[in-house]
């Protein structure tokens, strides 16, 4: 990446980027910024520096190289969190499970109620999805 410039990462979908850490941009999306600015502080509390945001997404993601996961049951996640089972990444909507893939959502399956699973998106991601933010999904996510 180029020193001083915007990061240079894409992601299928804002649902994609809130699994890997990354929350709207405070300067390109700043209405959605502010949003989720907001429901962080319901949710998380502390400074809503973009800055500290940052901070605590990172070290909710990593452990030194590695993704930081949890475990939670599928009954308890919000829609937008990222889950991992059979070997997969599944993205958690409605009543349902969408497998992702580089190029898209590549199948669905009904979202088990009781089911315990590993928990890709990050734990301060996840509170601000629980307390109300909706991301923005792949255009052709509602064809599966």
């Amino acid at each position: 990446m180029q020193p001083h410039r915007y990061t240079e990462l894409f992601f299928l979908d804002e649902a994609a980027a809130f699994a890997a850490g990354h929350r709207p941009c405070a300067e390109c999306r700043h209405a959605d910024f502010l949003r989720f600015r907001n429901l962080w502080s319901e949710a998380i509390g502390g400074s809503l520096n973009a800055d500290f945001i940052d901070a605590r997404l990172h070290a909710d993601r990593l452990i030194g190289r590695r993704k930081r996961t949890y475990f939670d049951t599928l009954a308890a996640l919000p829609d937008g969190a990222y889950v991992a089972e059979r070997g997969k990444a599944w993205l958690v909507w409605d009543a349902a499970l969408f497998e992702w893939s580089d190029s898209g959502y590549v199948s669905r399956r009904p979202r088990p109620a009781r089911a315990e699973v590993e928990v890709l998106t990050p734990r301060a991601a996840v509170a601000v999805l629980r307390s109300g933010y909706r991301p923005m999904l792949q255009s052709f996510f509602t064809i599966l």
